[in-house]
């Protein structure tokens, strides 16, 4: 890590400060310690200036500069030369993963920037840029508003920028496509020094990529473009992993009911919408018992049709095949967040037995029930007919239709909708995270059901969510859907889609 000379550039100043979660103690044995989101840090033997300056990080950025005492004799001596350098530097190695880095100016009140680290390996160096060498932002990066700031996030990187004034976002804000220091200052009638510092920060967290030496602006090659295990990944795909993984946090993973004293929970079962309502079958737990398979037996013959019977699904065998998948068995109060909530027990698990999912079913051809789209009570174990409109229900089955590659349009689809707000209010950071893998959950016991009650199943991705909005009247985003499901009769002539 290099401190740069007080003497040089005295417009630019390098501040430090800690992530706002970590905090700064005594130990008894007049050790400090940090305590922050990834563990504990002990500090042995802290000298005055290391023990005050961590002190003062805890409340803000402060220079380094402006903290080492004054020596006589010594007004312009290098800061490494310091006695309490040494021990400064060590600190900050240690505490690396939790130190944020600002660029500020001399005569402006707080930083320009600040990287904050994200990671428990978040480090921070700050490279050395040739002016007129080729610079880009990484099409990994993105920029968003956050607390009446902008921010700037990658999934490669192990820390977040915060952009606190507009002159450090006009400058990076440049970078969507190659150019340099020296071309780039001019441009935005910025000093060329001060940009470079600015592309140097963002540069130190690995969300600025350089250009091959030796080429120009327009000619510029970025490794990052042809890294073949970055190039299998979209900037969507790898954001989306990257934050809803406990290595890299930016809020607690877990359940921490971020807005339990502000909101009430949603209840556990969505209301029954107005609409007429089908009672469906419920079968005899014993006499299935008796009669399916055993599961080695079903778990090995599981496969997805593309293909069904002309014979349409009665709603007898669609009634057994929600009630033993999805019904809900009992509900029960729980505690969490400081109030009281209602949970439920149901073949499938979630996460805190929260089952924010909801289940919408469009038939096409179903004995015994109109063609239409119903939601599904799981309580009462009823379907609700809740749209008869033949131009919705159409396009519903054929994108399942076109999912599945299919020739026919499916004789009944069950789509996978999540209220948010159910898993939201306990978790933050990973609510949309768990209900896709809720939906996997759920699909895979449709699938074990289906093939034990010999129908023809098949998982499908969401279709066009906003004619499902339509469809479904959901109110969005509050309800989204997530997953869908199809099933059928199996043809005469079976054609199976290879496991999987």
């Amino acid at each position: 890590m290099q401190f740069p000379h007080p003497t040089d550039e005295p417009d630019r100043v390098r501040l430090w400060s800690l992530r706002e979660d970590a905090l700064v103690e005594t130990g008894s044995d007049d050790s400090l310690l940090v305590f922050t989101r990834w563990g504990d840090i002990k500090i042995d033997d802290p000298s005055p200036v290391v023990r005050e300056w961590l002190y003062r990080m805890s409340l803000g950025p402060v220079s380094l500069e402006n903290l080492l005492p004054a020596r006589p004799g010594n007004h312009h001596r290098p800061v490494e030369d310091d006695p309490d350098y040494g021990q400064v530097r060590r600190v900050l190695t240690k505490l690396g993963s939790c130190v944020v880095h600002s660029l500020g100016l001399a005569d402006m009140g707080g930083p320009l920037l600040s990287a904050v680290p994200i990671s428990r390996k978040a480090a921070f160096e700050l490279p050395a840029i040739d002016v007129r060498r080729p610079v880009r932002l990484s099409r990994f990066a993105a920029m968003r508003a956050s607390d009446s700031e902008v921010v700037l996030e990658s999934p490669l990187a192990r820390h977040r920028v915060v952009f606190h004034r507009s002159l450090a976002t006009r400058v990076i804000g440049s970078l969507g496509k190659a150019t340099t220091v020296a071309d780039l200052a001019p441009a935005l009638d910025v000093p060329e020094a001060l940009v470079a510092d600015i592309v140097t920060y963002v540069a130190a967290v690995g969300m600025i990529v350089l250009g091959e030496n030796g080429g120009s602006a327009f000619t510029a090659r970025f490794a990052e473009d042809t890294d073949p295990s970055l190039t299998v990944w979209s900037h969507n795909d790898l954001l989306f992993h990257s934050r809803s993984k406990l290595s890299r946090p930016d809020a607690p993973h877990r359940a921490v009911y971020p807005r339990g004293d502000k909101l009430p929970p949603p209840p556990a079962v969505k209301p029954v919408p107005d609409g007429p309502r089908y009672p469906l079958y419920k079968p005899v737990l014993a006499e299935i018992t008796a009669a399916d398979p055993k599961f080695t037996e079903v778990l090995e013959n599981r496969r997805s049709f593309r293909k069904f019977g002309r014979r349409p699904l009665s709603a007898r065998r669609l009634g057994e095949l929600l009630f033993r998948a999805a019904r809900i068995r009992s509900v029960r109060p729980a505690e969490g967040g400081g109030v009281s909530y209602a949970v439920s027990d149901r073949p499938y698990p979630s996460s805190a037995n929260l089952h924010e999912l909801e289940l919408y079913v469009t038939l096409d051809h179903c004995a015994d029930l109109p063609r239409g789209i119903y939601h599904y009570d799981p309580l009462g174990h009823a379907l609700t007919l809740i749209n008869t409109s033949p131009d919705e229900v159409g396009e519903l089955l054929d994108d399942a239709k076109a999912a599945t590659g299919a020739m026919q349009r499916p004789p009944a689809l069950i789509t996978m909708t999540a209220r948010m707000g159910r898993l939201s209010w306990m978790y933050n950071g990973i609510a949309y995270a768990t209900t896709l893998r809720h939906v996997g959950v759920l699909q895979q016991t449709l699938y074990l059901v289906a093939t034990a009650m010999g129908l023809a199943p098949c998982a499908l991705s969401p279709g066009d969510m906003e004619v499902a909005d339509s469809a479904f009247l959901l109110q969005w985003p509050s309800e989204v859907t997530v997953g869908g499901f199809v099933v059928g009769v199996r043809p005469e002539v079976v054609t199976e889609i290879p496991a999987g």
